[in-house]
């Protein structure tokens, strides 16, 4: 099984540095199969084609973004927790630091950038499955939230896909801040944005 997942990984790893190097479209398999060293029925057996082995790299790195940024709720102390802080200014800085993250992160930035059509069915059609596993990761830390009281009342699962779809938006429609904002200042204003949203 670890043998597999190493397989699996240096496959995406590979499909990560194609696509940051010449796009969605120009990646194909085979591609991928020569810089993974591996051949192309390996790739074939887990992946149909590249728009399916992008969608799984994408959720690949958007967990690693989110879990990076402690945005689960875990029962552990992070690292950068607060004496005192609530649960909503947690949330509110971790989701903050998920936005810089993907404005910072090649593989984001390079599909916004040059594809955005690719993202065209998952930002105004349906839920992908990065989507539902940042779903799975908000939705019970919007409900803690509620618990200390500083999270407004709701239903989780509403509140934690608003937060969702902002902090998408955001990061999709940077370029129409660019002259009024540089990206530090429009995490910023993203910060802003939820902490009143979510605020009682």
């Amino acid at each position: 099984m670890a043998s597999k997942r190493n397989v699996d990984d240096r496959i995406l790893d590979a499909a990560r540095a194609c696509v940051e190097d010449f796009g969605v479209r120009r990646t194909t398999l085979t591609d991928v199969a020569r810089r993974a060293g591996v051949s192309r029925p390996t790739v074939y057996r887990r992946w149909p084609d590249a728009t399916a082995l992008v969608a799984d790299l994408l959720t690949r790195e958007l967990r690693r973004i989110l879990l990076e940024e402690g945005v689960a709720s875990d029962g552990r102390t992070g690292e950068d927790d607060r004496p005192g802080e609530s649960v909503r200014v947690r949330l509110v800085r971790r989701a903050s630091g998920v936005a810089r993250a993907m404005l910072a992160h090649p593989l984001f930035t390079r599909i916004v950038d040059t594809e955005p059509e690719l993202l065209t069915t998952y930002t105004f059609q349906r839920l992908g499955t990065s989507h539902r596993v940042a779903l799975e990761l908000v939705e019970p830390v919007v409900a803690e939230g509620q618990r200390d009281g500083s999270v407004r009342a709701g239903d989780p699962a509403v509140l934690a896909r608003f937060v969702l779809v902002t902090v998408q938006g955001t990061v999709t429609s940077r370029r129409l801040f660019a002259d009024v904002l540089d990206e530090a200042g429009l995490v910023d204003e993203l910060a802003a944005s939820l902490d009143g949203y979510l605020a009682p």
